[in-house]
């Protein structure tokens, strides 16, 4: 069986599509659907659903899928570890990346991977902190961005501290505030932020058992800021997904000490493409700290 038929069958659960997956390999449509299906007649069962929703795993697909991905993935190490050899820094990184990541820090670590490693392909995947932990897991990531400290066969390199802050309008009787308590949540109007999974907002509110009134849960921070500036209620947002400037808006620290670990996951052992992204994120991490 072909390393090729891998490649696409792999391109295509990612992008959940033959048409995108086509695209991004550089093929037709109708070449992709071929590929999967001589993988299909070569492996005796099917591994693609296809109806006129869309594609989905089968069962099959789903147990081998992370096999195939580990195949492309030691292909990759092999290709880049024989560039390392002859001293060029070459190969292709796919990173999980969540908003905030992409908006203040994302930038300037891609603008260092083209200085320094011009020839090392960073590709970007954008999802939700639920999302990226099943993407490395099933291994179609290189790398991701978390908001853990540990998950298997991982290793998670902590990068920042990241505040925590209380999200107000002028309305609100918490606006002239220094701090604020988990305790005057209780009774405000809120908007939850829907991160995916059990984010570091419900973490928090579960460990201080505080149970706001939550009035709406939205995923995009725009919005959750939109709904607060009309005096819908009132928020929790980490720094980081903040904009420079929130005004009329405050964004106020808790009196208990708040915030939200990022880490980057890489898979172990890494790729020396992998490794490239990981040195400069800490470094560049470090240095804006």
């Amino acid at each position: 069986m072909s390393l090729i038929k891998y490649q696409i069958f792999s391109t295509v659960m990612m992008l959940k599509s033959f048409t995108k997956a086509a695209g991004q390999l550089g093929l037709t449509q109708s070449a992709v659907s071929h590929a999967v299906s001589s993988l299909e007649h070569d492996l005796g069962f099917a591994l693609i659903n296809r109806d006129r929703s869309g594609i989905t795993v089968t069962r099959e697909g789903r147990i081998l899928l992370p096999s195939i991905n580990a195949v492309l993935q030691m292909d990759k190490n092999v290709h880049q570890e024989a560039s390392a050899i002859l001293g060029i820094k070459k190969g292709v990184v796919t990173v999980g990346v969540f908003n905030s990541i992409s908006r203040h820090l994302l930038p300037k670590i891609i603008h260092e991977m083209d200085q320094r490693y011009p020839l090392v392909q960073v590709r970007l995947y954008e999802g939700n902190y639920e999302t990226i932990e099943q993407r490395l897991t099933r291994g179609e990531l290189d790398c991701g961005f978390v908001n853990k400290l540990e998950i298997k066969s991982f290793q998670i390199t902590s990068l920042k501290k990241d505040r925590i802050l209380c999200i107000v309008s002028p309305q609100s009787k918490l606006y002239h505030q220094k701090t604020v308590s988990f305790d005057q949540l209780r009774k405000q109007p809120f908007i939850m932020p829907a991160f995916g999974g059990n984010h570091e907002v419900k973490q928090l509110l579960a460990a201080h058992h505080c149970k706001p009134e939550i009035r709406f849960e939205l995923m995009e921070e725009n919005a959750i800021l939109a709904m607060v500036r009309n005096h819908l209620g009132i928020s929790i947002l980490p720094e980081l997904v903040l904009p420079d400037h929130i005004a009329p808006l405050k964004a106020i620290p808790f009196s208990e000490e708040s915030f939200r670990t990022i880490g980057l996951a890489t898979r172990i052992p890494p790729s020396p493409a992998a490794k490239c992204f990981a040195e400069i994120t800490k470094e560049l991490i470090t240095k804006l700290s």
